[in-house]
């Protein structure tokens, strides 16, 4: 089944409760057994699939009505899509191509691709695939990228409390695809904060999914407009839906790894409206 999220006019935001807040962008409890976990964004069009195979090999599509939510005979016929493991040793075969994927490994899947099936290699220690995928207008290749792969940009300092290395994956400078830009972010122990200062793009929207934060611990997301802003504190596993018009800055009690998916007009890594942080209210 699909969870629809429509857009959110910011003027309305301005008055949502913290629980209609969350309700509108906060994506929860992404890993169930055996279960595709979709929630499809009309920002953008964009899709978030979390995926948890134990006992069995499951398609990209299991529980979906395709026909019903793209219009289309299968889930990539006008899609692309990026996919992370976040957990024990797996395998995604991609058109009869079989990808193993260790933690944190990445796999581009191009438009074009029909049968998508996921595996674990141990029950006892599922895979957790995180997939995030746009609409494409042309077919690229089909692409793994090991964490040695990526393009790795240091950033911030101990001083601001947000050292952390931007690991770019599926990007421009590493390998071409149609709009879809995914990576992931590591903070190092000690830093707390991520993107910040921050900033928004009005050109493209964003999905955050925040990992390995302790079971004791939280992210307090903030979002919205910059003289609006909100939070919402978020959880292992939990992403948020940032709208262009929205910032998406973290804090947390403790460092934190999390996974940016961005669709839009450009893949301009750096096509930001910075903002400094005495500019938000």
């Amino acid at each position: 089944m699909m969870d629809i999220r429509y857009s959110a006019n910011p003027n309305d935001v301005k008055r949502y409760t913290t629980e209609e807040l969350r309700n509108e962008f906060l994506i929860t409890d992404l890993y169930v057994a055996d279960t595709v976990r979709a929630t499809y964004s009309h920002v953008d069009r964009m899709v978030i699939l979390g995926i948890m195979p134990v006992h069995e090999k499951v398609s990209i599509d299991k529980g979906i009505d395709i026909w019903a939510n793209f219009g289309t005979e299968y889930f990539l016929e006008r899609r692309e899509a990026g996919v992370f493991n976040l957990g024990g040793k797996g395998a995604i075969t991609a058109d009869g191509v079989r990808y193993e994927m260790t933690y944190e490994d990445c796999l581009y899947i191009s438009k074009g691709v029909k049968e998508v099936y996921f595996e674990s290699e141990d029950p006892e220690n599922p895979a957790k695939f995180y997939l995030a995928s746009t609409p494409a207008h042309k077919e690229c290749k089909t692409t793994f990228l090991s964490f040695e792969k990526a393009n790795h940009r240091p950033t911030g300092d101990v001083k601001n409390s947000n050292k952390r290395v931007i690991n770019q994956f599926i990007h421009p400078d590493v390998l071409e695809t149609c709009q879809l830009s995914m990576g992931l972010t590591q903070l190092a122990e000690g830093s707390v904060w991520n993107t910040m200062p921050s900033h928004t793009h009005e050109r493209r929207m964003e999905v955050y999914t925040y990992f390995e934060i302790p079971d004791d611990e939280a992210v307090i997301h903030l979002m919205g407009q910059p003289h609006e802003t909100r939070h919402l504190v978020m959880k292992n596993f939990d992403a948020v839906i940032s709208p262009s018009w929205s910032i998406h800055s973290g804090c947390g009690t403790s460092n934190y790894t999390f996974i940016w998916a961005m669709g839009g007009e450009n893949q301009a890594f750096d096509d930001m409206d910075n903002l400094k942080p005495n500019e938000l209210l």
